[in-house]
Formats: structure tokens, C-alpha cells, sequence
């Protein structure tokens, strides 16, 4: 027999491993779960003992040409369907659809199936015809379709996995029970269980107490399959095997009565008195309640005393998101990362978060992070080792024995030469900067074109070192030895470590590779600009987050934006809009094409306290779309768009080519006495002349070059753009006139 496993995103290989355990053979991951192979007796003890799968089905037929609905019915007819379903039992067809060209709609792919086995029942049952429930029907057949591949499954598990009955009348928003158990078994915590002697275990946000109770139950080894009340639906169907089952259900009980005598200590604290209540009554109705210890405790005032001389490990989940003010999480995830490091020597931490961007307020570097999802919240779990004193200065210590051997290497002559500039160069900029308060700036931009690249310092504390794409008449090789001896030269004039000089490398970007991910590690910082915070990321993507060429200008905008409304278009992630509410805009609205910039956009706004529905106002739209189909007008409009971009969703942009159209949109939402900037990094970058003809342009690009990018002259062109004159054609009137032009046209 086939079986599918259905499982959340990132935690297949966990159901995998849950697989082969029940004795699963030929077990396969995909991208939504397992496949695999077994006789009923596997099916059985998989369905009772998995703690991470949310479904199970079973296959019951397949067929590998199927490319029309037309197709699926009559492949689906001749199934003997009779021996699935009996007069009088009702059914329903759930479906999910991949890549299948030939079918519009998924949901009449599920109607011609059950078209197909009404079909087939009238023909057998002398045209009684079966009848279909959505509600609460005795069988669910589930049709997958990949490309061409048509696989029907009966559902083998019935009513979500995850729930394990001992949590009634909870909303949907609390951490499901598989989703607990899958952030505890990616925890260090759980290495001690399968070795058969549990670490003590404590969840300072237990909340409603999910995560201790699956711990509980993880450690004793109790099966969920010994809690559950609700009939599985494989007792429901043919061929249903009591003493199979009967065996399956003994042998989990016998599992669990094996572990009754390990030593299992559990803490679950929580600052609200009515969680760790409702805590234990979860606790209590999954029978235990005797292996946790409950208390009502504020984390960060935790003493030595509550914690104890024996270490252990720590696995939460802390409050995030909606459920508390933003400047106030960014205030507890930072005293979460002191209380660890002072009180919680020699432990283990596993902290899950549904935003990033808080455990930058941690000040540790997880050791490791998972991407794991509660509902449709990409969370990341993070795991963090709490170093004692002594492994602390023995970690430092050997940090700064590699380091030494490092400084005390000889530089060939090219790596000296580029260390002499960077020296130089820093010397220049770095007071000039300290005197600004700046504290992200560039230092090195091509200067040798042996050392093609631009190096950012951050914070004092990281380096972005972009490398131009070397000329194909360089040989690799030597490409590879000069990036290596900058790498070393920059450490050694910075004196910032290596492992924090994040190489990334530039080159000429279309399409959707403009915005692709480079990696999915989720670490954010926090950096300081103009008197507010921002986050930058320095490993998943091309840009950090910010562009630093820009400061001059998001600092104009702060200074001149008091009392205005203010529109940032192709906005990234938000930092002019930042400087707009900073300088006492009355409103802002940021307009981008792309969601993940736009959240990103939203969590600056957050961390600095800010609202982002309240006077704020973010959109994903095509800029030209908004501009068309917006009646709103600005006092300040800053437009900073790419060189080139393209996308499946709208045509193609270059900025040379289409600057006129784009401006003219956006002017004819600016006040008659507004100010739009209009900014571009097109190196060639020239304005067209009716541009010129038509507004009062001013061109304030050497106005807008911090000292630090006195190097290159060109690295952005920067224009200020008013109306010459009174505008009496307003938005309505031109949208009007192209109206009737596209009437005359039919």
C-alpha cells in the first residue's frame, strides 16, 4: 500500500524520519510531505504516532496520461468505487493542482471526479445516487494532480493530526501541537530524549502551555495516538483490521510504559497568571501534569536561585507580532539576550520567532536557525549556545590567536598596497564621518582597478565588501587571489574580524534576478541614521537595506519635510519615508512592487515606534499603476527608480527611456507648490529636454554626495522638480481625456 503524509513547509524530513521508524519502506520526500510504502500495520502505527505529519492518505489509483478533465472522468469511471462507499454514506473531494497546464480551475478538476463516481454508483446502485457533504461526510477521496499525473487518495487519518484533545476552545491563532513538537525535535533538547535520558527542559512564554505539554509527552514517549478520542478514519473504512490495530495500540502503550521511569523535568512559567492556569489544565487533560512544573514568573527578573546550578535547555516561543507594541518587543528580546547570557550559563536556547527582525535585539549569534511556519507566519528558530565564562575567554582567546597569526602573516605586495589605500582612506573619511554622527559609510570604491569593488563599513562592527564581476579576460584565478588579498587588507586596516566581512558580488542584474534571495539566513541588524534605526541584512540579498549614497538626501528630506505629505515611490525598503515622519510629515505612502521589501519597510517602521496603518500607508502596486490610478496629492514626492527592471507582472522599465512618463505621473500629484526629488543610479544617466521645458529642474546631484562618495561623482544623479507654474488640468480632467481617447479609438 502507498501512503502520503501531508506536512507543513521545512519539516518533511521530520515526518520522514517518523516514517521510516514505523517501518515504512521506499519513503520519499516531496515537496508537501512523505511518500511511502507499507502494509496496513505501517499505515496504522504511522497515523498514531506521528507528532509532526498533519494528514495521511491512502492511494487507491493512478494514472500517468491524463492531460483534460475530460480525461480524468473517464479514467476515474471504471474505478470500483462500490467498495469504498455503501448507499446511504456521503463523501467529499478535496483537491490540490501542480503544474497542470491543461486545467484552469482546480475545483472543476475535483467536480469531474465526483462526476465520475456519482456516475459509477448510479450504474451500480440501480440510480441511487450517492450524496455529497462538505460538512461531515463519512469519506474524503483527495485527487492530486501533477503536470500529467493523476494520483486519488481516500483520507486514511480524518480529523487534523494535530490536535491531540487535550486543548479545547483555544484560538487558531495559538502554536499548534505538531508545530511544537517539530520545534522541539529541531532543539537540542531532543538529542537527550532519543539518547533516553531527558535534559531539563524550561519554557519561560509558555503561554497556554503547548510547547511544555509536547515535551511532556515527547519524553514519556506517549504516542498521540494513546490520547486521541476522535476515530481515526481508517476504522471507517473496507478492510478496517481490529487486531492490527489492536497489536499497534499495545505496542505504543508498551513503548510509553518503558519510558514511565525516566527522569523528566520540565519548567513552564509564563507572566500572566491566566495562561499557566489554562497551561495546566492542558497539562492535566493530557495526563502530564506531573512531569511539569508551573510557576508564574517574569523572565527577565529571573534569580540565580530559580534557576539553579544545573544547566539545561530553553525552548520558547516569546511574544512577537500584534501581541505587543513594537519598541516594546525590540526592548524584551534585547533583556531575553542579557538574562541568557547572565543567568543562563552552560545552556542551550531555542527561541522561536515569528519576526526576524527581533533577534537582532539578541546580542549572540545563533549557532544554527530553521525556517518554520505557524499558519502562514514564516517564523525562525533560532539556536543559541550560552557559553560559560571560561568557554567564553577560551573561544576568545582562540579567536584572537587565529586573528594574530593572521596580522602577523606577511601581505604580498598587492594585499599591502590595497591595505596602504584602505589605511589612507580611512583616515580621510572616518573624522569627517564621527563628526556627522554617520556611522555607515564606504571607504573603498575601485580606487585600484587591480581591486575592483566597493567596501561598506557598518556600525564598526561589519564590513560589505561588493565585487565587481571581473572582465572575462581575467583569469579566475587571479580574480580569486586579489579578492583574497582585499578580504586580508580590509581586516587588517578595519580591525574588524573576517568572519564579519560579508562578500557579495556585483554584476550586471535582469529580470528576476534583480531580486533573488542570495540566501535565507534571516539575520537582521540594527544600524542608526539620521537619528533613527534600520534593519540591514547583509547575507540574503544583493543590497543591505539601505543604500548609503542616499544619506545626504534622506537627510534633506528630513529637513524639509515638516508638515507635509509625502509619497516615496519605488520606495525598497522605506528608509526616505522613515526620514519624512522623523522630520514631522503629516503622512506617508510608500510605493513598491515587491511584498518582502514592503514588510521590510513596515518592520522599520515598527522598531521605531511607529505606526504603519495610522498616517502610514504602504503599497505593493507597479509605481505607474499607482500613479494612474491614485487621486491623491503630495507635498513631497521622492522617486528613486531602478536603472532597468522587468517582470512578469508589467513590462519592462529603463530609466533613460521612460523618466519622462514616469515623472509626468508623478507630477501631476504633486501640489502646485510641492517638491519632487528624483533620483537615479544610471551612470549615463541624462534628463530629457522636455523635462527641462516643462518644469523648473534644478540639478542638485553635488549637493547629495556624502564626503565618503566623493570618489565617484557618479554614483547617482539627483534632480529637484517643481511646477513652474500654476497647474489647472487637474488628475480627474486627464483621466477623463484619456477615457474619451480610448472611446474614440473603439
Amino acid at each position: 500500500m502507498i501512503f502520503f503524509a501531508q506536512s507543513a513547509l521545512n519539516q518533511g524530513d521530520l515526518v520522514l524520519a517518523e516514517a521510516q521508524a514505523a517501518g515504512a519502506t521506499q519513503a520519499k520526500l516531496t515537496s508537501a510531505g512523505v511518500q511511502f510504502s507499507g502494509p496496513l500495520e505501517v499505515g496504522y502505527r504511522f497515523t498514531m504516532s506521528t507528532r509532526i505529519s498533519t494528514r495521511v492518505l491512502m492511494a487507491l489509483c493512478w494514472d500517468e496520461d491524463i492531460d483534460s478533465a475530460d480525461k480524468l472522468y473517464e479514467s476515474s469511471i471504471g474505478f470500483e468505487w462500490e467498495k469504498w462507499l455503501k448507499p446511504g454514506q456521503t463523501f467529499q473531494v478535496t483537491q490540490t493542482v501542480q503544474g497542470a497546464n491543461w486545467l484552469k480551475n482546480s475545483h472543476f478538476a475535483a467536480l469531474r471526479l465526483k462526476d465520475a463516481i456519482v456516475d459509477h454508483l448510479k450504474g451500480v446502485w440501480d440510480g441511487q445516487r450517492p450524496d455529497v457533504s462538505t460538512e461531515h461526510p463519512d469519506i474524503t477521496f483527495h485527487l492530486h494532480i501533477r503536470r500529467e499525473r493523476v494520483i486519488i487518495y481516500v483520507d486514511f487519518s480524518g480529523e487534523g493530526l494535530h490536535k491531540r484533545g487535550y486543548r479545547t476552545g483555544v484560538a487558531d491563532a495559538v502554536m499548534k501541537e505538531n508545530l511544537a513538537s517539530a520545534v522541539l525535535m529541531r532543539s537540542p533538547w531532543y538529542k537527550t530524549v532519543q539518547d533516553g535520558e531527558p535534559g531539563i527542559l524550561m519554557d519561560p512564554f509558555c503561554g497556554l502551555g503547548t510547547i511544555p505539554v509536547e515535551a511532556a509527552l515527547i519524553a514519556a514517549g506517549i504516542a498521540p495516538g494513546l490520547m486521541r478520542k476522535v476515530p481515526y478514519a481508517f476504522e471507517s473504512l473496507p478492510g478496517f483490521d481490529v487486531d492490527t490495530y489492536n497489536h499497534v495500540l499495545d505496542e505504543l502503550g508498551d513503548a510509553a510504559e518503558a519510558a514511565r521511569d525516566r527522569k523528566i523535568r520540565i519548567l513552564a512559567s509564563d507572566i500572566n497568571r491566566q495562561n499557566v492556569e489554562m497551561a495546566k489544565a492542558a497539562a492535566l487533560k493530557a495526563n502530564v501534569y506531573d512531569l511539569i512544573e508551573f510557576s508564574v514568573k517574569d523572565f527577565t527578573s529571573i534569580t540565580e536561585d530559580e534557576v539553579g546550578k544545573e544547566s539545561g535547555f530553553i525552548v520558547t516561543d516569546p511574544p512577537y507580532g500584534m501581541r505587543m507594541d513594537m519598541a516594546d518587543l525590540a526592548k524584551l528580546y534585547s533583556r531575553i539576550g542579557e538574562v541568557m547570557q547572565d543567568k543562563f550559563k552552560g545552556w542551550q536556547v531555542s527561541i522561536l520567532c515569528g519576526d526576524s527582525a527581533l533577534l537582532s535585539n539578541i546580542d549572540m549569534k545563533p549557532q544554527r536557525t530553521n525556517a518554520l511556519f505557524n499558519g502562514p507566519i514564516q517564523c525562525q528558530l533560532a539556536h543559541y549556545q550560552v557559553y560559560t565564562d571560561e568557554e567564553k575567554q577560551a573561544i576568545i582567546e582562540r579567536a584572537m590567536q587565529r586573528k594574530a597569526e593572521r596580522m602577523s602573516q606577511p601581505l604580498s605586495a598587492g594585499a599591502q598596497m590595497a591595505y596602504n589605500r584602505l589605511v589612507k582612506n580611512l583616515d580621510a573619511i572616518r573624522p569627517a564621518m564621527e563628526a556627522e554622527g554617520v556611522s555607515c559609510y564606504r571607504i573603498y570604491d575601485a580606487d585600484m582597478p587591480e581591486y575592483s569593488a566597493a567596501i561598506d563599513i557598518y556600525e564598526g562592527r561589519h564590513i560589505v565588501l561588493s565585487e565587481y564581476a571581473a572582465p572575462s579576460t581575467i583569469p579566475a584565478e587571479d580574480a580569486a587571489r586579489r579578492l583574497e588579498e582585499l578580504v586580508l587588507a580590509t581586516e587588517r586596516a578595519t580591525g574588524i574580524d573576517a568572519d564579519d566581512i560579508h562578500i557579495k558580488q556585483r554584476k550586471s542584474q535582469k529580470g528576476a534576478s534583480q531580486y533573488k534571495r542570495l540566501a535565507s539566513k534571516n539575520r537582521f541588524h540594527v544600524v542608526n541614521e539620521n537619528g533613527l534605526k534600520v534593519l540591514v541584512n547583509f547575507t540574503d540579498y544583493l543590497d543591505t537595506g539601505i543604500f548609503l549614497d542616499h544619506r545626504p538626501i534622506r537627510k534633506w528630506i528630513q529637513e524639509h519635510s515638516d508638515g507635509k505629505r509625502f509619497l516615496n515611490l519605488f520606495c525598497y525598503t522605506a528608509t526616505a519615508s522613515l526620514n519624512a515622519v522623523k522630520g514631522g510629515a503629516l503622512s506617508t505612502t510608500s510605493v513598491d512592487s515587491s511584498s518582502t521589501y514592503l514588510d521590510w519597510a513596515m518592520e522599520n517602521f515598527r522598531i521605531n515606534g511607529w505606526s504603519t496603518d495610522i498616517g502610514n500607508f504602504f503599497y505593493r502596486s507597479d509605481v505607474m499603476d499607482y500613479l494612474w490610478d491614485s487621486f491623491d496629492r503630495y507635498d513631497l514626492i521622492f522617486c528613486d527608480p531602478p536603472t532597468w527592471s522587468n517582470s512578469k507582472d508589467r513590462a519592462s522599465f529603463d530609466v533613460q527611456r521612460d523618466h519622462v512618463k514616469l515623472i509626468d505621473a508623478a507630477m501631476m500629484h504633486l501640489e502646485n507648490d510641492g517638491v519632487m526629488i528624483f533620483s537615479c543610479n544610471f551612470r549615463r544617466f541624462s534628463m530629457d529636454p522636455s523635462v527641462i521645458d516643462k518644469y523648473a529642474v534644478e540639478d542638485i546631484t553635488e549637493q547629495t554626495i556624502g564626503r565618503d562618495f566623493e570618489r565617484d561623482m557618479r554614483i547617482h544623479k539627483c534632480f529637484l522638480i517643481r511646477h513652474k507654474a500654476k497647474i489647472q488640468t487637474t488628475r480627474r480632467v486627464i483621466r477623463v481625456k484619456k477615457a474619451t481617447q480610448a472611446e474614440v479609438e473603439e
